[in-house]
Order: C-alpha cells, then sequence, then structure tokens
C-alpha cells in the first residue's frame, strides 16, 4: 500500500548524511508525432529540456543529468548523457541516467521532458518527503501517482533491472508499492504530456502563466 507523505521539512543532506539529490530528466526521444525531438520542442520560448533543468535545478537538485538520444544538443547547466539506444524505449534511458549518478547522490529526482506544467514545488516536496524517511517518493495528482519521481540510492539497482523496453521506473514501483510515499502536487503543476502539435497548444493555452513555484 502507498503512503501519503507527512509534510516534513527536515534538510535532505541531514537525512542523506551530506549526500546530494541529483535531478534526472528524460528527454532522449524523437518526437515522432511533433515532428522534432521532444528535446527541442519550444514551450512559451523555451526548450522542453531547458525548462526540465530549470525544474529540477530550482526544486533543488544538484546535479542534473539529461539524457539526449535522438537530438545531441549542449544543454547549459546540465550534465549530458548520450544514450544511444534511446529508440529502444525509455527505460534504456533510465539506465542509461542511473549509471550516470555521481558517487555523492544519496537520491536521484527523475523527471521527463514532456511535462511542461510540472512545478519547481514538486520536486522540493519529493525532496522534502526524502528527508523525513521516504526511500521512494512519487508526485500524485488526483491520488494518483505521476511524475516526478523520487528514488533513493539503495533502491536504484532494482530500478534499473526493471526499465525494460518504454517502461521507466513504473515496474518498480508497481512491484514495491509498500515504499512509495504520494506526494500530493495537484496545486503546484500539471502533469500532462506533450505528444502532438495539438497537446503543445492546448497546454499554451491551459495555464497562461508558468506552474506555482
Amino acid at each position: 500500500m502507498t503512503r501519503q507523505a507527512s509534510g516534513g521539512r527536515a534538510d535532505p543532506a541531514e537525512r542523506a548524511g551530506g549526500a546530494a539529490v541529483a535531478g534526472l530528466l528524460l528527454a532522449a526521444g524523437a518526437g515522432s508525432r511533433l515532428g522534432t525531438p521532444k528535446a527541442l520542442v519550444e514551450f512559451r520560448g523555451e526548450r522542453l529540456v531547458d525548462r526540465g533543468v530549470r525544474l529540477l535545478a530550482d526544486g533543488g537538485c544538484d546535479p542534473v543529468i539529461v539524457v539526449l538520444g535522438a537530438a545531441l544538443v549542449p544543454v547549459p547547466e546540465a550534465e549530458v548523457v548520450a544514450n544511444p539506444d534511446w529508440a529502444t524505449g525509455m527505460g534504456s534511458s533510465l539506465r542509461a541516467g542511473l549509471r550516470a549518478l555521481p558517487g555523492r547522490a544519496g537520491a536521484v529526482v527523475v523527471a521527463l521532458a514532456d511535462q511542461p506544467l510540472v512545478g519547481p514545488a514538486a520536486v522540493r516536496r519529493l525532496i522534502g518527503a526524502f528527508a523525513a524517511g521516504a526511500s521512494v517518493a512519487a508526485a500524485s495528482y488526483g491520488g494518483a501517482p505521476r511524475n516526478p519521481v523520487l528514488i533513493a540510492r539503495e533502491h536504484v539497482a532494482e530500478v534499473a533491472a526493471l526499465a525494460v523496453a518504454d517502461a521507466g521506473a513504473r515496474p518498480f514501483l508497481r512491484s514495491r508499492p509498500d515504499l512509495v510515499t504520494l506526494v500530493p502536487c495537484d496545486d503546484v503543476g500539471d502533469p500532462a504530456d506533450v505528444d502532438t502539435a495539438e497537446d503543445l497548444l492546448s497546454l499554451e493555452q491551459k495555464d497562461p502563466g508558468r506552474p506555482a513555484s
């Protein structure tokens, strides 16, 4: 059974013995229905990959790692990891990013580049849940777990082993529901994703301002 976050605000560095919480942005897809790699799609004048990096950095992650595949481009303020197997699905990108985690990272927050209305407050809440003792935490909207997701270092190997084809962390979350703390984020963003030009237009119009931070 998943647990609900209690809203603890302890320092995550203190909880993790001084370890950092890294950010991992998955942005390797080709965006076939958009006609261009999702990382390069512009949303409100900003590439989705840059918006995702800002989400994680503003939320408190350090360092921020970006996994690219269909398009290999410089990404300021982030460490870029190239996934040559990106076409096999999200699983290979997640594995590539997890392999790149620095040793000082006690946990990692995994986010997707195609969810531009997720707010940095969601990331901060996940880190707060980790500080309060959660080893796995998922942002929830309407009571359902979505993204981003925080995974403590001790679970990274198991997450990677279960990440196959187009499945990312979901197989692990489903196999270990007892570990998952749900962190309500309805008031700080929207997990809707961008798959088509219509999606992009709809999200552009959905919220004229930036998601709450």
